[in-house]
This record gives C-alpha cells, sequence and structure tokens, in this order.
C-alpha cells in the first residue's frame, strides 16, 4: 500500500497516479482509498487540513499521488444578482452549510430541505454532478494559502497591531 505523511508543492503531471476524491473523504485526516489504477492508498496528515484538487501527496516510497475532487450530487444556485447570493449565502452559512462560493454561484452538497429555503429566496437551483469545493471557514487556522481558484481559505500570517494615540479619560455624563 501506498503510504503519504504529507503534501509536496508539485504541480501535477499526466502521468502521476491520480486518487478522484469526495469533498467527505478530502477532508479526512487519516484515510484508505485507491488510485484510479486500483492502488491502495492511505495517507496520515495534519487534522484539519482539506486535500484540495490538483494537490500532490508525497508518499513513503517516493511515488508522488495527485488529488483529484470527485464529482458529486451538489446543488447549484446561479444568479446575477449579488444580494440575493449573498442572502442566500447567509442563511446556507447559518446552517453551517459546507459552501462553495464563486462569480455569480453558491455550490452545497444537494439537500432538498436546503433548495426548498434556497427557492423561497426567489432564487433558482440547479441539481448536478460536479466537483465540490467549499470554503475553508474564516477560523481555519492551517495558514496553508493554495491558490487553486476554488474557494480556498487563504492564510496570511501577519499581525494587526494599531497604535491609537487618543485618551479614554473623558467625562461620561
Amino acid at each position: 500500500m501506498l503510504e503519504a505523511f504529507h503534501i509536496v508543492e508539485r504541480q501535477p503531471e499526466p502521468t502521476m497516479p491520480t486518487a478522484e476524491l469526495t469533498f467527505e473523504q478530502r477532508q479526512k485526516s487519516r484515510h484508505r482509498c485507491q488510485t484510479r489504477c486500483g492502488q491502495p492508498l492511505g495517507w496520515f496528515l495534519e487534522r484539519g487540513h482539506v486535500l484540495a484538487d490538483g494537490e500532490v501527496l508525497e508518499c513513503r516510497d517516493g511515488t508522488l499521488v495527485q488529488i483529484v475532487a470527485a464529482n458529486e450530487n451538489v446543488s447549484q444556485v446561479e444568479s446575477n444578482d449579488a444580494l440575493a447570493l449573498m442572502r442566500a449565502a447567509y442563511h446556507l452559512g447559518n446552517r453551517h452549510v459546507p459552501l462553495q462560493i464563486g462569480a455569480g454561484f453558491l455550490r452545497y452538497q444537494h439537500d432538498h430541505v436546503l433548495d426548498d429555503m434556497v427557492y423561497g429566496l426567489g432564487l433558482t437551483i440547479n441539481v448536478a454532478q460536479l466537483p465540490f469545493h467549499p470554503e475553508n471557514g474564516a477560523y481555519h487556522g492551517s495558514g496553508h494559502g493554495h491558490g487553486h481558484g476554488h474557494g480556498h481559505g487563504h492564510g496570511h500570517g501577519h499581525g494587526h497591531s494599531h497604535d491609537h494615540s487618543h485618551s479614554h479619560d473623558e467625562a461620561v455624563g
């Protein structure tokens, strides 16, 4: 079995073995699966990291395996009305739904109850088989930016300090 313990910064190559995985599988820190050509693969990664489409795992024996986001059953909301999409994103976020946000669309794992809610907001939903790349979330603390253009969080690791030169000794009346 191929065993991977870390991700390498490397461009995928056409001859590289691939593992096609759903979002649920890609978010596991320890998982066993098979490559597309049937080779058993297991990985043991840092907790909290979600494998992104195009990332490359380096196995103990030096084999490199590309991660490919599998098509899965998703609901896609498309609109030219940015305010309507923001409202839908707000309501889906209140339900802690993993959500992919793109230019003019939202995508989430298909759920008819959520579809009814979004439809009630005046939007149309298309159910399709597509790759799913949800946002990592504002509190995702890995600090790993991947820049694949699929809505992944982007950690910057810089602090914010402010030197405020004003007094708080004013009388409160």
